[in-house]
């Protein structure tokens, strides 16, 4: 069986000069996984660019569901309260409340 897929934006973006750039709440999510390395063990994590569009979100979510951190919940998996169903994709994701 596949892991869930954890999209996470790539830490301590700079670009044109500017930045560095970084995401809050994926700040908070490698914090938590310095706590759990058990849980990091059974999630796929994949960084992707800061930039829009992201492409291997869009891929898996479609266009309308690139925000970062999103967990893509495996095919059948029970999905927890709050999870979204992709109308592009069909694939379950759930995003963290702020």
């Amino acid at each position: 069986m596949a892991k869930p897929m954890l999209f996470m934006l790539t830490p301590w973006v700079e670009g044109n000069g500017q930045g560095p750039f970084y995401c809050p709440d994926c700040a908070l999510v490698e914090g938590f996984f310095a706590y759990t390395p058990a849980v990091r063990d059974r999630i796929q994590i994949i960084s992707v660019d800061f930039q829009r569009p992201r492409k291997q979100v869009v891929d898996c979510l479609g266009m309308e569901n690139q925000s970062c951190p999103v967990l893509v919940l495996e095919e059948g998996a029970k999905c927890p309260e709050g999870a979204k169903k992709s109308f592009s994709t069909g694939r379950s994701s759930w995003t963290p409340p702020t």
